[in-house]
């Protein structure tokens, strides 16, 4: 019974791993998105500007199967577009307001999302 209990954990810890090591923390999102530190995260809306505004544009970037959005730090229609998507794929409220719980999908996406992007 013991060894059972064992073997499931080390497996489970060796599926964490695995995912672990193919979504990308907060410190490779760094490196692949250099625009800001990973602890600067204000909130974003569709009238701010700058450099936390081309961080959450290349981090939105990381995902695939999506339009990319132009890291041009200007928060338009598509960067609010991509951020509504990300945030349906979280289970997170649509608003494409990038808050706290945006910013942390951002640096830790899902896998896959199954919801389709908006045309």
């Amino acid at each position: 019974m013991i060894r059972r209990k064992c073997s499931a954990l080390g497996a489970a810890l060796l599926t964490a791993g695995a995912l672990a090591t193919t979504t990308p923390g907060a410190a490779a999102a760094e490196k692949t998105c250099p625009y800001t530190s990973s602890i600067d995260r204000p909130a974003l809306t569709h009238v701010s500007t700058g450099p936390s505004v081309k961080q959450a544009q290349c981090l939105s970037n990381v995902w695939g199967g999506v339009p990319k959005v132009a890291v041009d730090g200007v928060f338009g229609t598509a960067t609010a577009k991509k951020i509504i998507w990300i945030q349906g794929c979280h289970g997170l409220s649509r608003t494409g307001v990038v808050d706290r719980d945006t910013w942390r999908v951002l640096y830790h996406p899902a896998l896959d999302c199954y919801d389709p992007y908006p045309t």
